[in-house]
Formats: structure tokens, C-alpha cells, sequence
């Protein structure tokens, strides 16, 4: 015979499952609406990985609860202490995680845009940065510019120096410039809006343009995740939007 659960049993599974997703929910708001705006957590390919740790999270710790929970029991408060440590120690030893790799930066160079994620950052290249960008922002990546190489050398040491170390100039904030600053160079390389129908559905490619009239040119985002394509006025030289188009064949 399956015995009922207790009423005590199933109000504290209920209350530390509402606690756990308030938990869950201010957590979300973090990671994508102030880290991961917009298309960047789809870009970084952090939604899967954070949303499966956060149903696990708030799952198993109301779970141990009902599991534990009994009026009466000596070991109660002990109990429930252990398994509101864990469960908290997880969502931020996850969190912890994905702010070492929120992205601080989308950076031009020459021919793409880069996302750039704190781990990227070198602490010495920070060092040597000049204001504002001699600091990694928490609340959403910046648009900035790689100043142009001013001589061959110049150009080939940073060529060279990405292919050996995996640290492209984009990477590197000090040798980051105003995007304002950078226009010129930007809208002499952009690439033509029609060469999207190359490596996406033409019906997609015009579904989208249509929501930026404006638009005339994109720059790809180059990202270890998803790339995804930057629309830009070049008229007006205003950056419009990130969006979910392939700027080239994946």
C-alpha cells in the first residue's frame, strides 16, 4: 500500500521548490538578458550547458527535501542545511564559470567582428590599455575597434603572434580604439547583403533584411560558438544589429 505524503513533507518540497526558482529565474536574467544579450548566448553556446545545470539545480535540491523532510526529525535542520549548501554551491560554481567567459567585448579587425570573452583577456595586455578599456564590464559586451597596423612589421608580428599563441589582436585591449574612430575603414570592407543568400535560405536572408531596411552591408561574428552576421548602415555608419544569419559556410 503507497502511503499518502505528509502535508509537512509536501509544503517544505513546495517552498524549496519556489525559493529555487526565484533562484533559477534572478540567475537567468543574469546570464542572458545582462551577459548574453540578445542572439550572444546563442552565439557563445552557453543556453544549453546553463539551462540543463539549472533544471538539474532546481530540480534534485526540492527533491532531497521531500526526500528528508519529516516532522519531527532530529536531524532536520542538519539535513536541510546540507542540501541548501550544495544546491547553492552548484549555481554558483556555475556561475562562476560562465562570468569567467561572458563576452566583454565585440571587436572589429580589418575583415570580422570578434567576440571577445573575459578569458580572453590577458591581464597584462589590461594593464597596458588605456581608459575605458583597461577594465572588463559586467553588464554586457562593448562594441569597440583594433586599431589598423601601422607597418608591415606591425602587421605580420600580429599575424604571426594569433597563429603561435591563439591571441588575436582583437583580444588585446591595448590595442583597442573608439569604433567611431574606425568608420572609414569599416565601411570600405563590409561586405554585400546579398552574399547571404549564399549560406543561408534566400527566404530566411530576406525575412530578416526586411526588418532593417536601412541595412546595406554585414560584417561576420566570429565566435567558438555560433557565428552569426552584424548588419551595419554604411551611409549613416551606425552599427543596426546582431543577427541569426550565417556569414559564411559551418
Amino acid at each position: 500500500m503507497i502511503r499518502k505524503p505528509s502535508k509537512f513533507r509536501v509544503h517544505a518540497f513546495l517552498w524549496h521548490l519556489l525559493c529555487s526558482l526565484i533562484m533559477a529565474t534572478l540567475s537567468s536574467a543574469v546570464v542572458f538578458w545582462i551577459w548574453h544579450p540578445g542572439l550572444l548566448a546563442k552565439a557563445v553556446g552557453v543556453g544549453h550547458i546553463f539551462l540543463m545545470m539549472l533544471a538539474v539545480d532546481v530540480i534534485l535540491g526540492p527533491l532531497l527535501t521531500f526526500a528528508v523532510a519529516k516532522q519531527g526529525k532530529k536531524s532536520l535542520k542538519f539535513d536541510l542545511s546540507v542540501i541548501i549548501f550544495v544546491q547553492v554551491a552548484a549555481l554558483i560554481y556555475g556561475l562562476h564559470s560562465i562570468a569567467a567567459n561572458r563576452p566583454v567585448y565585440l571587436a572589429f579587425d580589418i575583415w570580422r567582428f570578434e567576440i571577445v570573452r573575459a578569458s580572453d583577456v590577458r591581464p597584462e595586455a589590461l594593464k597596458r590599455a588605456q581608459s575605458p578599456y583597461n577594465h572588463l564590464s559586467w553588464f554586457g559586451p562593448k562594441w569597440v575597434a583594433v586599431k589598423p597596423a601601422t607597418t608591415a612589421e606591425d602587421k605580420n608580428n600580429r599575424l604571426f603572434g594569433e597563429l603561435s599563441t591563439g591571441i588575436s589582436p582583437g583580444m588585446q585591449p591595448d590595442l583597442y580604439d573608439s569604433i567611431e574612430n574606425q568608420w572609414n575603414v569599416i565601411v570600405s570592407e563590409g561586405a554585400k547583403l546579398s552574399d547571404l543568400k549564399k549560406f543561408n535560405p534566400p527566404e530566411k536572408v530576406d525575412a530578416v533584411i526586411a526588418k532593417y531596411p536601412t541595412a546595406d552591408k554585414f560584417y561576420p561574428l566570429k565566435s567558438l560558438g555560433t557565428s552569426m552576421t552584424v548588419l551595419i548602415n554604411s551611409k549613416e555608419k551606425r552599427i543596426l544589429d546582431l543577427v541569426d544569419l550565417r556569414p559564411w559556410e559551418e
